[in-house]
């Protein structure tokens, strides 16, 4: 009996579709493959599926966006995005979740659920995948994936093999590897054939060893940031900025962090820094001339910036306010610099930048390149959006693709 027919007799399975991880793209792509008709395995590493699902939006799962386009991914990966959107999008994601009882709001573009719950997400696809008596094996750690006699053999740490017609590795980046991805799928897919974009943290805080952090740690201001390499600015944004004893965290910081982070963690680059405007509500000479009007009171230098930034900032910035120099004063709130050393680890990023190169996938049915009857969704794939609903947005799409396509392959 050949390999592929005893794993086949093990699982009592007839030539399935096996998707690999249990995570957003992974269980679309069990249940897009279980509606296709379908046997499907799906295995999971962890003892439970979703576990980053139910961690997404702060334990809202932010589900998607209203603007929902390729403009908000890496550049690399905007064919393929696009390609995935005009087959199952917004519309069609909404419709899905719709269709499994999921009601949803907007807040502000970001698409929640009505109960602000991450679970009743989770709960809706479990339900679903039990509808399509779709076989979920946990505690399955995939260690390889091998071809022979017409079957895909899925082999795992335990020395439980499953045997499939087709393949769907939906494994996930990096980030948050207490959850269930570490990036241990790169090696599979590279033994595959693939090439693989060196991952690194996104959507990440900074390393900036700055006596001013140090001192301000734990207070957040609403603030302007930008992201500079080498000089030149190539990202910026608005929101909270937290000042902590390594550096600088805040929706900010993390918004303008991939760039950084891929000039630092994979180019090697040493000049970069945050430039940040602290009094993002007023111009630079409006500010000059609130500063001046207080120094002609006689107000000390300590209290000079009352009323504009947290109390705690007079004393933590008083080197800079001891002069009282408006101008000079003025400059250092809305152009200060903080040199970047690198970032925090992959426990502390929301997102992987890098992965499977897209090059070598389909961009209509994210069927591999190198072996038919191959197909990558999610995070995997060397495609990273912005926050805000744009990753699990692709999870969605990527996942529904591939599990159809998979199940279609013959």
């Amino acid at each position: 009996m050949s390999i592929a027919a005893q794993a086949n007799t093990l699982e009592g399975h007839n030539n399935p579709v096996i998707v690999i991880g249990g995570g957003a793209a992974g269980i679309l792509a069990a249940i897009s493959a279980g509606r296709s008709g379908s046997d499907v395995i799906l295995c999971e590493r962890m003892n439970r599926l979703g576990r980053k699902v139910l961690a997404s939006g702060n334990g809202r799962c932010n589900l998607l966006n209203d603007r929902l386009d390729s403009s908000f991914y890496n550049p690399s990966s905007k064919h393929l995005v696009e390609t995935a959107f005009s087959r199952f999008g917004k519309r069609e994601i909404l419709d899905f979740f719709l269709e499994l009882g999921l009601h949803v709001y907007s807040d502000g573009g970001r698409i929640f659920p009505v109960t602000n719950q991450s679970s009743s997400v989770l709960k809706v696809l479990e339900m679903e995948l039990k509808r399509l008596s779709v076989c979920v094996e946990y505690n399955f750690n995939v260690t390889g994936i091998t071809y022979a006699n017409g079957s895909f053999i899925v082999s795992s740490d335990s020395g439980k093999s499953l045997a499939g017609r087709s393949v769907v590795i939906a494994c996930g980046g990096k980030s948050y590897p207490a959850l269930g991805s570490d990036g241990s799928a790169y090696k599979i897919a590279k033994n595959l054939g693939h090439t693989i974009v060196e991952p690194v943290p996104a959507a990440v805080p900074l390393l900036a060893k700055n006596e001013t952090c140090h001192v301000l740690q734990g207070q957040k201001i609403c603030a302007h940031v930008k992201g500079l390499v080498d000089g030149k600015t190539v990202s910026e944004a608005s929101g909270d900025l937290l000042f902590t004893k390594y550096g600088l965290s805040g929706t900010a910081i993390l918004d303008i962090s991939r760039e950084l982070s891929v000039a630092i963690n994979r180019h090697n680059t040493t000049d970069l820094a945050v430039r940040v405007d602290m009094a993002p509500f007023i111009n630079r000479d409006e500010l000059e001339t609130e500063i001046s009007e207080r120094v002609k009171k006689g107000v000390a230098a300590e209290d000079l910036l009352i009323g504009i930034l947290p109390n705690k900032f007079g004393m933590a910035l008083k080197k800079d306010l001891i002069s009282k120099d408006p101008a000079s004063i003025a400059e250092s709130l809305k152009e200060r610099r903080f040199k970047v050393t690198g970032t925090r680890g992959w426990n502390e990023a929301d997102f992987t930048a890098g992965g499977i190169d897209v090059k070598g996938i389909c961009e209509k049915s994210l069927e591999s390149k190198a072996r038919s009857g191959l197909f990558f969704s999610g995070e995997i794939l060397d495609v990273d959006g912005k926050r805000g609903g744009y990753n699990l947005a692709w999870a969605w799409s990527s996942g529904f693709i591939a599990g159809q396509e998979a199940a279609a392959y013959a």
